[in-house]
């Protein structure tokens, strides 16, 4: 087959083989995805952020295939997506060793090939942070809506194996939320709330995901504060229900569009939202575990948790489960809000995301969570009844 994708000298030689198996099969993933947006040309970019991580996600044939890549090695920085439990705590999770001794073979294997074991959706907050502008190949669905409006780095919603194989080559191809023209907003929402808690902001972006078209960007206007964690939140949710990767923001510095479609965010449509949602009236008494950390906590969201705990103890029947990475982990421990947490009978794992912990399998049947992100994924891939509630209320349903 004829490509139309320009292809450098150098690039023409990896795609014959002559740098390697892995080098040659990276180059041809890049090639077909190229050809099949139309893309001129591939460009260098300077970070990847790697997905099919977790055991859950890859099974037995995603680990041959990645062990089959093991004379390739990343060119560029390359963090990883979440894992399937702690990489040291999976014991205390009690995931069974089976499941773990595969999850230890993938990370392994892409650190072999020059990945570093930073397992997070939130590599930002972990040492991989793009510039203002720069072209990076990120494949976790909120960390790509981050990076495209907060940081304003330029990324598609990459999958495991394409963010893997620009990774290797140290190229992704010039297409989507690479062009400018592309990244320009055509839908504007105006904010008619006062939206104090970060669960609010969730139900924004969730909002957001499921009112508009795949293709639109939205423009949202008369957010109050510039709060990394609440936009956090707005991305996370929103990748969470439709596929769009980008918004842009008032108090984020982006212009307001001068025509486009008008809609409008207020208390009424918040509360609708939260109230259409399956499973959300139901008994919170029937729940076993509370996860809180989807995407990864921040080291302020952990602080205020630890707060909300102060003077009270996690209930005996559920279990408190909180997420982050190893970086904020490791600050949090010296601050002592691990030791805060965890002397009421909290949890504090690192490189792991729920979703993709092996929860039915290990007994938890209803989970609750602050998360429209951890909500969706919760009931669609975890196979958990899941229910959506403030940080408080959540705080309340663990602990007494």
């Amino acid at each position: 087959m004829i490509s139309d994708l320009y292809l450098s000298s150098y690039e023409e030689r990896i795609l014959k083989g002559e740098y390697g198996y892995a080098k040659q099969k990276a180059m041809e993933i890049l090639v077909a995805l190229g050809d099949l947006y139309g893309a001129e040309k591939l460009i260098p970019i300077s970070s990847a952020q790697i997905a099919g991580v977790s055991y859950t996600s890859i099974g037995d044939e995603g680990l041959e295939w990645l062990e089959s890549l093991m004379d390739g090695q990343v060119e560029v920085l390359s963090t990883l997506n979440p894992a399937g439990m702690d990489l040291d705590r999976w014991r205390d999770m009690g995931i069974p060793i089976d499941y773990a001794s595969k999850q230890i073979r993938i990370i392994e294997a892409y650190s072999r090939l020059g990945a570093l074991p930073v397992c997070t959706c939130t590599p930002y907050l972990s040492g991989n942070l793009p510039t203002y502008g720069c072209h990076i190949a990120w494949a976790e669905s909120s960390a790509v809506v981050f990076a495209n409006s907060v940081l304003k780095a330029k990324t598609n919603r990459e999958g495991g194996p394409s963010a893997l194989a620009a990774a290797i080559v140290g190229r992704t191809p010039l297409y989507g939320l690479h062009l400018d023209e592309n990244r320009i907003s055509n839908v504007s929402i105006r904010i008619e709330i006062d939206l104090t808690d970060t669960w609010e902001y969730s139900v924004l972006g969730f909002w957001i995901g499921r009112t508009l078209k795949m293709d639109d960007v939205p423009f949202i206007e008369g957010l109050k504060t510039y709060d990394t964690d609440r936009f956090k939140a707005i991305g996370a949710s929103m990748a969470s229900i439709s596929s769009m990767s980008i918004f842009n923001a008032d108090v984020l510095g982006d212009s307001r569009p001068e025509s486009c479609e008008k809609l409008s965010f207020d208390r009424s449509i918040l509360m609708d939202t939260i109230e259409t949602l399956p499973d959300t009236s139901m008994d919170k008494g029937c729940v076993d575990i509370v996860c809180l950390g989807c995407p990864h906590l921040s080291l302020w969201e952990l602080k205020v948790i630890a707060n909300l705990l102060r003077g009270r103890r996690v209930r005996k029947d559920v279990n408190l489960w909180l997420f982050t990475s190893r970086a904020v982990y490791s600050v949090a421990e010296k601050c002592g809000i691990v030791s805060e947490i965890e002397s009421v009978g909290g949890k504090v794992y690192r490189d792991a995301c729920p979703a993709l912990a092996p929860l039915s399998s290990i007994g938890y049947k209803v989970m609750v969570t602050d998360s429209l992100k951890m909500w969706f994924y919760g009931r669609h891939l975890a196979g958990l009844e899941t229910i959506f509630s403030p940080t408080i209320d959540c705080i309340y349903v663990a602990s007494r």
